[in-house]
């Protein structure tokens, strides 16, 4: 794995506990965590349960004892890495967003079509019980023709002018700021639940253009010198979408929502019913069917911690909830179940460029100040 900070310890505790809940068909061995530092990395491999490290990710992907590689380091980095371990003949899995650009991004699908390997995009809202409640419900029709889809993905870490110039706030880094970051996911979301983009047009805003250069960060924290540079991402960024299923999209990512920590929902409008979730109670679906008597009609709360929902029953009894964590041991699942079987998976890097070409097709609209197709990026 390259990676040892936020994602790589999501990203650890997952290979280190995915056997212990799921039969596996392969078992997951640790064993090599890469990253610059090698005081920070080592201590991350004794802390995590990695077997070594490595602080040259080009040799970690032409070791031979190693079938796949993680990459969660900076986005600026993906790219690289993963085309060296396609390569190298190695599996990958990379996290979001998959690349800087699309073109780059198109170039690591094409890569990794030509190479035959197992690749995914570690797009982790969709393996949680209740998400997966809500696409059942939605492909058997029961919320009907979908009208609205209205997704937001609310934070608030940057509202402080005086948070650090972190390296998600610098385009050569990241990308992107709360558009590739946040909307990355909502976007996602809402392929895997009604379907693909038609058409899209949006507008941003970076509302504090300078922060303290960092002497520290730690996750989405840190501290500041007396210095200041220069913000070159989007802070907020909205957008109007067409589905090519006749839906209306709405869709806003910021991390200028005060008192908001992590406020990742979707609300889905149907001819039949609605439904409606919200990350920070994950476990929790809400519907709302118009075929319910008058008497007992309204907005209901389902649990989705049944051993019918999909993976609820290799956790704990009923009602006993989940967290954060589990997305990521839910998508490993079915990552090196795949690989081990030689089966289809999703999401891969053709999700990744999916996501990329709306990504791109609504920075292209804040450009032009106009509609703009997805099949134009």
């Amino acid at each position: 794995m390259v990676g040892y900070k936020f994602m790589g310890k999501a990203h650890s505790h997952a290979y280190k506990d995915v056997g212990m809940f799921f039969d596996m068909d392969a078992d997951v061995v640790m064993k090599a965590i890469c990253g610059r530092d090698e005081q920070g990395v080592k201590e991350a491999a004794d802390k995590f349960g990695w077997e070594g490290y490595e602080t040259d990710w080009r040799k970690l992907v032409a070791r031979d004892d190693i079938d796949f590689i993680d990459v969660n380091a900076p986005s600026d980095a993906h790219k690289e890495i993963t085309l060296a371990a396609i390569a190298n003949g190695k599996h990958v899995i990379c996290e979001k967003p998959l690349a800087l650009n699309l073109a780059d991004g198109r170039e690591m699908l094409e890569a990794a079509e030509k190479a035959g390997i197992k690749h995914a995009v570690c797009f982790n809202y969709r393996f949680l019980p209740a998400v997966q409640l809500a696409k059942k419900l939605i492909d058997e029709g029961k919320i009907g023709e979908i009208h609205h889809y209205r997704a937001t993905y609310l934070q608030d870490w940057l509202v402080d002018p005086n948070a650090p110039l972190a390296w998600r706030l610098k385009k050569e880094v990241a990308g992107s700021g709360a558009h590739g970051d946040l909307n990355a996911h909502s976007i996602d979301l809402a392929r895997f639940l009604i379907g693909e983009f038609d058409r899209v047009v949006g507008h941003n805003r970076t509302f504090v253009k300078e922060r303290p250069i960092p002497t520290s960060t730690s996750g989405l924290s840190g501290t500041g010198s007396s210095e200041k540079g220069e913000v070159t991402v989007d802070d907020a960024t909205g957008f109007l979408a067409d589905f090519k299923n006749g839906a209306m999209g709405m869709f806003i990512a910021t991390r200028f929502a005060t008192g908001r920590k992590n406020g990742n929902t979707f609300e889905i409008h149907g001819s039949k019913g609605t439904i409606r979730w919200d990350l920070e109670r994950l476990n929790e679906l809400e519907v709302y069917f118009r075929e319910d008597e008058p008497e007992a009609a309204g907005f209901r709360r389902i649990m989705a911690t049944e051993p019918v929902h999909k993976y609820a029953g290799n956790w704990w009894p009923t009602g006993h909830i989940i967290g954060y964590e589990h997305g990521f041991i839910h998508i490993v699942y079915e990552y090196v179940q795949h690989i081990a079987a030689g089966t289809p998976f999703a999401p891969t890097f053709l999700d990744g460029v999916r996501c990329q070409e709306v990504l791109e097709a609504v920075d292209l609209s804040i450009e032009r100040g106009s509609w703009v197709s997805i099949s134009e990026v």
